[in-house]
C-alpha cells in the first residue's frame, strides 16, 4: 500500500494577512492566518504551509509571533517559510512551533544550507521550495526564480531538485509560476518527471481549480501531496468534500 496522499492548504502571508494572487502578482486579501489555520486543521487538512511571501524580498525575518499563534491552534504538521537564511532562523521557527521549514531563495544562493539543516535537525525538517517558470516547451526548460518569483536564475528545475535531494532535502515543494493562480490544473508533466526521478516526496503547487485537478495531480503527476490556496481560502473546494471525492476515485487519502 502506498503512503496516503496529502492535501495541504497554503497560507501566503503579507503584512499579517493571508493573500493570494495570480502568477505571483495582483495579490488580494483572504483573511486572518490564525483563524484560517485553525479552520483547516479542524476540517481535516493533512498539513499546513505558512509562507511569509515578502520576507526574502524585504530582507527581514519571518513573523515569528504569528507562527506561534498559528501553531497553538492547530494539531497537524506545520511548515513555515520566508526569510530563512541561517540555522538560527530555523531554530527560532522550530522553537515557535513549526514542524518543518521551507527554504527557497537561501537554498539557491547557499546550497550548503540544506546540508546544515539536515545534519542539525534531520532531513524531515528541510523542505526545499522551488519556484520555476517554463520557458521552452520543446526543451522542457524550467528556470528557477528567487525572491518570491521576482528574480530569474540560471538554475534549472530538474538538476536543482536533484541536487537538493542529494544535499539532504526531505521534500521538494514545486510551484509552477506558469500555473500559479490560473486554476487550469497543475504542471503534471514536470511533476511526474520530478516524482519519477527523485526518491523524496514531491509537493505540487500552482494551478488547482477544481476537484478533478487534484485527482490528476496524483494519478498523472505522481505527486505525493497537493498544495493549494485560493480554492480553499475562498470556499470553492471544501477540504472534507475534496477528500471524500478523492477517496471515492480510489486515491489513498486520510479522511
Amino acid at each position: 500500500m502506498s503512503l496516503a496522499k496529502r492535501i495541504i492548504p497554503c497560507l501566503d502571508v503579507k503584512d499579517g494577512q493571508t493573500v493570494k494572487g495570480t502568477n505571483f502578482v495582483n495579490l488580494r486579501q483572504a483573511g486572518d492566518p490564525v483563524a484560517l489555520g485553525k479552520a483547516y486543521s479542524d476540517k481535516g487538512a493533512d498539513e499546513l504551509v505558512f509562507l511569509d511571501i515578502t520576507a526574502s524580498f524585504e530582507g527581514r525575518k519571518t513573523f515569528t509571533e504569528m507562527v506561534t499563534r498559528v501553531a497553538e491552534t492547530i494539531n497537524i504538521p506545520f511548515t513555515v517559510g520566508g526569510g530563512i537564511n541561517e540555522l538560527s532562523d530555523v531554530e527560532r521557527l522550530l522553537y515557535a512551533g513549526a514542524d518543518k521549514v521551507s527554504i527557497n531563495s537561501a537554498a539557491l544562493r547557499h546550497p550548503q544550507l540544506i546540508e546544515q539543516i539536515a545534519n542539525r535537525f534531520g532531513s524531515q525538517v528541510c523542505v526545499v521550495a522551488i519556484d520555476a517558470r517554463m520557458e521552452s516547451q520543446d526543451d522542457d526548460l524550467w528556470f528557477c526564480y528567487l525572491k518570491g518569483g521576482r528574480e530569474r536564475t540560471e538554475r534549472q528545475l530538474f538538476e536543482w531538485a536533484h541536487e537538493a535531494q542529494e544535499r539532504g532535502a526531505g521534500e521538494i515543494l514545486f510551484t509552477s509560476m506558469n500555473h500559479d493562480g490560473t486554476k487550469n490544473g497543475f504542471a503534471n508533466d514536470a511533476l511526474r518527471k520530478l516524482a519519477d526521478t527523485l526518491s523524496i516526496p514531491i509537493i505540487a503547487s500552482g494551478g488547482a481549480g477544481c476537484k478533478e485537478h487534484f485527482l490528476d495531480v496524483f494519478n498523472i503527476g505522481h505527486a505525493d501531496a497537493a498544495l493549494a490556496a485560493s480554492v480553499f481560502h475562498f470556499g470553492e473546494i471544501p477540504v472534507p468534500e475534496l477528500k471524500q471525492y478523492l477517496k471515492k476515485e480510489g486515491i489513498n487519502i486520510r479522511i
